[in-house]
């Protein structure tokens, strides 16, 4: 079984925890590509012109709107919007548990392929750059630290990981974190 497969079929064995709606609801695509025979995870790093998370490294994604006929929908939408991967470019692989942002947003983050060689299309108002990172890399033991954060008064044990002069964080790296522990249980 080739690592995509076994991906997808960790994933659908993965018994996923949903939280209860009530926050603000968003959802996110983890992109899995090949590149150079190897799998890698496309990130992109926000524009410092942003409102929200401005610089900050994330998945493509954002919060659902009225024309979105469900939580899937818009993690695709906002991915076209956003680095311009079509929906029907997507073979959705499998979707993680809910994770709940420090600013009320309940994301769903779902895993997708791209065939390898797709033709990004960056949107300048949102992104300043694609991030790609080798998924051999994310399974490097002990890459993953936490380190105290402060925040409106408070100091927060916060997730992450450097790759080169990038550093992937809270939301983004938990959701990683997830998603390397549910494809690593089933090798």
């Amino acid at each position: 079984m080739d690592l995509k497969e076994r991906i997808k079929t960790s994933l659908a064995a993965h018994k996923r925890v949903p939280l209860a709606a009530g926050p603000i609801a968003a959802a996110v695509l983890i992109p899995l590509f090949l590149k150079n025979g190897e799998y890698h995870v496309l990130l992109t790093k926000r524009t410092e012109n942003m409102t929200h998370h401005r610089g900050e490294i994330s998945f493509p994604g954002g919060v659902s709107q009225s024309e979105d006929t469900d939580i899937l929908q818009t993690a695709l939408r906002e991915t076209w919007e956003e680095v311009g991967i079509a929906p029907e470019e997507v073979e959705i692989l499998g979707v993680l548990d809910d994770f709940l942002s420090i600013h009320n947003y309940l994301v769903t983050p779902y895993v997708g392929f791209v065939a390898a060689g797709y033709q990004l299309r960056i949107n300048p108002d949102e992104i300043d750059r694609i991030v790609e990172v080798p998924l051999s890399y994310l399974l490097t033991p002990g890459i993953f630290q936490i380190r105290e954060w402060s925040w409106q008064g408070r100091t927060i044990p916060l997730l992450f990981v450097l790759h080169g002069k990038d550093s992937i964080w809270g939301l983004t790296a938990a959701m990683l974190k997830q998603f390397l522990e549910i494809i690593s249980a089933a090798a």
